[in-house]
């Protein structure tokens, strides 16, 4: 394991971060974040903390991934919570790690059934360059190339016991 951000480095990450979403918003009374469950909405409602913002919202993309019909009944479905209405609001999507583009792409697809954004942005903590898909972010508070056979892990509080960011070996 190599260790790349402890939870002092994560909080000056989302500070970074949350300011680099709110110097690029356009109107902030418009502002709402949604994240991608499991760990990118621990991200949006930290990131909504430090900006000051109570529209939040967290979605699964279980339904709405290219490789459903190959989990099939696998699929384990969650919870989608959109508490405000989408349509002409500046969203700002929240990952942990962008790294193929095919969740985001499912979590856009999943967003545009609940209303049309006058504006919609993607913020992720940590993003690699293994692109399957022309997606890239709008704000991204750091960029990393593990080695092949290597992944990023985030740990964040509370879905996680520390706040971390590793590399580690792929299993």
């Amino acid at each position: 394991m190599k260790l790349i951000a402890d939870a002092a480095r994560i909080d000056t990450l989302l500070d970074e971060l949350a300011a680099d979403i709110r110097s690029a918003t356009i109107d902030p009374s418009r502002l709402a974040l949604i994240g991608i469950r499991r760990r990118g909405d621990v991200l949006a409602a930290r990131l909504a903390e430090k900006l000051g913002i109570t529209d939040v919202g967290s979605i699964d993309i279980t339904l709405y991934r290219d490789d459903l019909s190959e989990t099939g009944a696998a699929a384990r479905v969650g919870k989608t919570s959109i508490p405000f209405d989408v349509s002409g609001r500046e969203i700002v999507l929240c990952d942990d790690v962008l790294m193929t583009g095919r969740s985001v792409m499912a979590a856009l697809r999943e967003i545009l059934d609940f209303g049309r954004p006058s504006r919609l942005r993607l913020a992720v903590l940590v993003e690699r360059p293994e692109r399957e898909i022309p997606i890239q972010p709008e704000h991204s508070a750091l960029q990393l190339r593990p080695g092949q056979g290597e992944k990023v892990d985030v740990r964040l509080m509370p879905q996680d016991e520390v706040d971390q960011i590793t590399i580690n070996p792929r299993e």
